[in-house]
């Protein structure tokens, strides 16, 4: 077990990712993990869910914040930092803010761990950085910038990162604002019908989490394969599972299309056309190495074919696919 009689660090370990981390974590027996947020009741009901396990440590803080940030990895091994300003809309409206939460807090995360000499580190980013139309995306652009540089300054400290897709059933998912519109009313919004995005389950987040910690060598970033859905199919599946559960005709809810919000684009992307060059692959994920990192071989990767990876780019599920997706992930119904 990977993580047994290890000390373990999650920055953001109350939010959607984070809390599913700490729990798969705990899982394998760790000396301790130790859950950093700035949300005190996040923290209470966390403990409460975990049933207040002694090698679990809680820690109010920012990561904003230098020298809580340094506190925090005292004695660390490992680290995940999932903690970030993550919706659009609200970073469009407060791009200073995003950059305090999303560049500096990264910055200052990197910088604390490489001092304390962390053994390994993963960031976890976005499609949204790749070719960004919005201030979350240029955030975490410059965030993944700051880690895939930090290597060459201290390889030491092994720090890497993952680039998500949407992750079902997180906060930041369409998927609960579909649902709370429908236990509102036969009404749902949808910005574009066309608009493709990459879909994730939450095991596969985490799973991917773990795994590029475990082969991270310094720098990389780790990309899962996953599959693509249109927003309107994906609107049309929910209402059809929610339908079938609650007894109500599916085809009696109204769909009101109200176009992109400001920074929105209709596809997504996970790997460059330039990172594809140097990329390597296995059957589940990419992984991209960092400028100058010379040949590295990792467990069952070859080249990886050259080319954008793009939602548009892959044959998005059919209805009975994003189903079929949504009831093997478990996490779609958001609680209901």
């Amino acid at each position: 077990m990977f993580f047994k009689g290890k000390n373990v660090l999650v920055f953001g370990g109350t939010g959607t990712i984070g809390s599913r981390l700490v729990s798969r974590i705990l899982a394998e027996k760790p000396n301790l993990v130790r859950v950093f947020s700035r949300d005190e009741y996040k923290q209470f009901q966390l403990r409460n869910r975990l049933g207040a396990p002694d090698n679990v440590e809680f820690m109010v803080g920012d990561v904003r914040d230098y020298p809580r940030v340094e506190s925090a990895l005292a004695q660390i091994d490992y680290v995940f930092h999932t903690a970030a300003m993550k919706r659009v809309e609200t970073c469009e409206e407060n791009p200073s803010e995003a950059v305090f939460t999303n560049i500096i807090g990264t910055l200052n995360v990197v910088r604390a761990a490489q001092a304390a000499g962390a053994k390994k580190v993963v960031f976890t980013s976005s499609d949204k950085a790749i070719s960004p139309t919005n201030a979350y995306g240029a955030t975490k652009l410059i965030a993944e910038r700051i880690v895939s540089r930090s290597h060459l300054k201290n390889p030491a400290t092994s720090i890497a990162m993952v680039r998500f897709g949407n992750v079902i059933g997180s906060r930041g998912s369409v998927i609960p604002l579909f649902l709370d519109q429908l236990g509102k009313g036969r009404r749902i919004t949808v910005t574009h019908p066309q608009m493709t995005r990459f879909m994730m389950t939450m095991d596969q987040a985490v799973g991917l989490t773990i795994e590029a910690l475990r082969q991270t060598r310094g720098g990389e970033i780790f990309v899962l394969k996953m599959p693509v859905v249109r927003i309107g199919n994906l609107a049309r599946a929910v209402i059809e599972m929610v339908a079938s559960r609650e007894g109500f005709d599916p085809g009696s809810v109204q769909i009101d299309i109200i176009g992109l919000k400001p920074g929105e684009k209709m596809y997504e992307e996970l790997m460059t056309e330039e990172e594809s060059h140097t990329a390597l692959e296995t059957d589940d994920m990419y992984i991209v190495p960092p400028a100058g990192a010379g040949d590295r071989t990792y467990a069952g990767a070859r080249q990886a074919r050259p080319g954008t990876y793009g939602s548009h780019r892959v044959r998005p599920l059919g209805r009975d696919q994003i189903r079929q997706l949504l009831a093997a992930a478990g996490e779609w119904d958001d609680g209901r």
